[in-house]
């Protein structure tokens, strides 16, 4: 019990000193677009988070983790559109550039900052407690689910690509001006957007990992590893799969709501089925059984591209996929592993460490 009351201790003091090395950020940048930049790759490692928590934790490969994304960042942007706006011309430029004379209904709402922002979160959240709900009432799970997943995903960046009136289409939604949050101008180069970002990756982390430390949180583990038995044990593994799937759902949305406050934009991209992958690539390469390997691994994959991928433009998909193939073949959980590995070494040194006693002979140190 004290040797799991340490490690639950050291996992928390690494944790604080990490998001602490990200809190002097803002104090030691001056470049506004760094900062800026920095700030998205807070946005990346929610989704990580997300997926960490949905896949390592849950057992549930999620390949269309773009649905809740994409729907919380359509939300915010209609918010902050909606926010500039008048009464007298509330429709905007591109529905009236594709021949609407009215505004929507389903726009409407959005003319309420505090409605759209809770919209922008509830929405994604209420699809995937359905959906889920729907899928493992039904038993769907494992490549089933990702690929139903996957399927769901595709369909909704059809919709959302050809309802161009509604949506602005392959164009998306440009918000003229950044969000305005109680009359406060949020402007996404300034060091507000990056505590702001910051700010709701540390309260995702901390109810992540307060979730995998309950009661709650080692049922799902249990599911992951064997969901019969844990059925046969009177536990509804639909309820905890859903539970987990939808609170998973919840963080990227939150992650959407982000990235449309510090990039102004939105567009069918954010459903890509290819940005869905990335992020389970984040998590894989990171280790998808630790929330902050996870965080990590978005960190370097992201940041690798935005200073590589430009030198190898042509090559970058093969040097991340190869990248992807050597960690999974030859370090299963993920490059957090390593760490753990390095740690556990330090950790037994002491009890194989050995004193000389006076006749020349070794003898082993008394463990503490």
């Amino acid at each position: 019990m004290g040797n799991l009351y340490h490690n639950k201790t050291a996992q928390w003091l690494v944790y604080a000193a990490f998001f602490l090395g990200l809190a002097v950020i803002p104090g030691a940048v001056s470049d506004a677009f760094l900062l800026n930049q920095l700030a998205t790759y807070g946005v990346y490692g929610m989704l990580a988070l997300s997926i960490s928590l949905c896949w390592g934790f849950g057992g549930i490969l999620n390949l269309g983790q773009g649905i809740a994304f994409g729907l919380g960042a359509y939300g915010m942007a209609m918010t902050m559109q909606m926010q500039s706006q008048s009464e007298s011309n509330p429709i905007p430029p591109f529905m009236l550039n594709n021949s609407l004379d009215a505004l929507p209904w389903f726009w409407e709402p959005f003319s309420n900052t505090a409605a759209g922002l809770i919209l922008s979160i509830l929405v994604p959240t209420l699809f995937c407690a359905i959906f889920g709900g729907v899928m493992f009432r039904a038993r769907v799970s494992g490549p089933f689910f990702a690929i139903m997943t996957l399927a769901m995903l595709s369909a909704f960046y059809t919709i959302i690509l050809d309802r161009q009136p509604y949506t602005g289409g392959v164009n998306g939604i440009t918000p003229p001006s950044p969000l305005q949050l109680a009359g406060v101008e949020i402007d996404p180069y300034s060091a507000t957007a990056y505590w702001i970002v910051l700010g709701i990756l540390v309260t995702a982390t901390v109810l992540a990992k307060l979730i995998t430390q309950s009661s709650f949180g080692l049922v799902t583990q249990a599911i992951r590893d064997d969901a019969e038995r844990v059925r046969f044990l009177g536990y509804s593994v639909a309820g905890y799969e859903t539970a987990i799937y939808t609170i998973s759902g919840a963080i990227a949305a939150f992650a959407g709501c982000c990235l449309v406050m510090l990039v102004q934009y939105v567009s069918p991209a954010q459903l890509d089925v290819g940005f869905s992958l990335s992020m389970v690539i984040w998590a894989a390469i990171g280790g998808r059984l630790s929330l902050l390997g996870a965080m990590c691994g978005a960190f370097l994959i992201q940041g690798a591209q935005s200073y590589l991928g430009d030198a190898f433009l042509a090559t970058w998909l093969l040097i991340l996929g190869g990248f992807f193939i050597v960690v999974v073949r030859f370090l299963p959980n993920g490059l957090a592993s390593l760490l753990e590995s390095a740690l556990g070494l330090l950790a037994s040194k002491p009890k194989n460490a050995t004193t000389a006693e006076p006749n020349g002979d070794a003898k082993p140190m008394p463990a503490e």
